[in-house]
């Protein structure tokens, strides 16, 4: 009787959750769609609250960010990086300010427009219960079988599809097909790589990859970077220092913000985050020759 009443609880749980979400409602299209002139990317005294939130994710920031140009968000947990990210590809709206790509309001360009503008690599990606090749043709569904197995190449899978006897074929998830961390991630890039946007978001994209994946993940994103305008998320420091502007967020705000080497020079907190980070790759070499 205990087990029934458990599963029932799960069931009640899981239609909630499935309510909650059928009950969320689209955000308001424009009756004045604009195209974006270019990749650019301008926050304007922007400030976010997420619901039922007591302060502001974002509080009065503003961005500018050239056509092509590539900058990194970084700082401590809960400062506003991802939220920003979020905000430039309309996941929600701002409650004050404006967000503009290419000289244009992001609420003003159609949705299907606007996702043909952003690629968005997560930390966590998701795949299917579904072939390799469908997987990553799900960003672009007119896409050729050809042009699917190109973007695989470039994204520095070719690895993952020798190993599997149907290779672009195989079916994830099933009969114990199972990818790691690493490499759903790298499978997610092909999907950036396929659909070809002209912005391009990472999301602490290396997160879950070990070193070999790491190399592979990082190759694959100089490639797909090319000639985009790329905004980096990251905690590896080391991955950003090329960036033609690197922005530390704390609280919402924008606290310092420059090149790497600019950075450094000024010794306050991106000074102090990279000297924490250099200590802790240290200790993490240290202990591997100890084990």
């Amino acid at each position: 009787v205990a087990y029934a009443g458990e599963s029932q609880m799960l069931v009640e749980d899981a239609l909630n959750r499935m309510n909650s979400i059928m009950n969320v409602q689209p955000l308001p299209e424009s009756k004045q769609i604009q195209v974006p002139s270019d990749a650019s990317i301008d926050l304007e005294n922007v400030s976010f609250t997420y619901q039922d939130a007591s302060t502001k994710a974002i509080d009065n920031l503003s961005m500018h960010i050239k056509a092509g140009e590539h900058i990194a968000l970084v700082g401590p947990s809960g400062g506003g990086k991802t939220t920003v990210a979020s905000l430039i590809s309309r996941f929600w709206d701002v409650n004050e300010g404006s967000i503009k790509i290419g000289h244009v309001d992001v609420k003003d360009i159609e949705q299907k427009e606007l996702m043909n503008q952003v690629s968005y690599v997560f930390q966590d990606s998701r795949l299917l219960k579904m072939s390799i090749l469908e997987n990553i043709r799900m960003s672009r569904p007119e896409a050729s079988d050809e042009e699917v197995i190109q973007a695989l190449k470039d994204a520095q899978c070719q690895d993952i599809i020798d190993k599997f006897p149907d290779g672009v074929h195989t079916v994830i998830g099933s009969k114990g097909v199972y990818v790691s961390g690493g490499e759903s991630q790298r499978l997610s890039i092909a999907r950036a790589f396929l659909k070809n946007a002209p912005i391009l978001i990472l999301d602490e994209a290396t997160a879950f990859a070990d070193p070999d994946n790491e190399v592979l993940v990082q190759k694959a994103f100089e490639k797909l970077s090319k000639n985009k305008t790329v905004v980096m998320i990251a905690h590896r420091l080391s991955t950003i220092t090329n960036a033609d502007c690197i922005y530390v967020l704390e609280n919402g705000h924008i606290v310092e913000s420059g090149k790497h080497e600019e950075l450094l020079e000024t010794k306050g907190v991106y000074a102090h985050m990279w000297h924490q980070y250099n200590q802790s790759v240290k200790w993490k070499v240290q202990k591997g020759d100890e084990e």
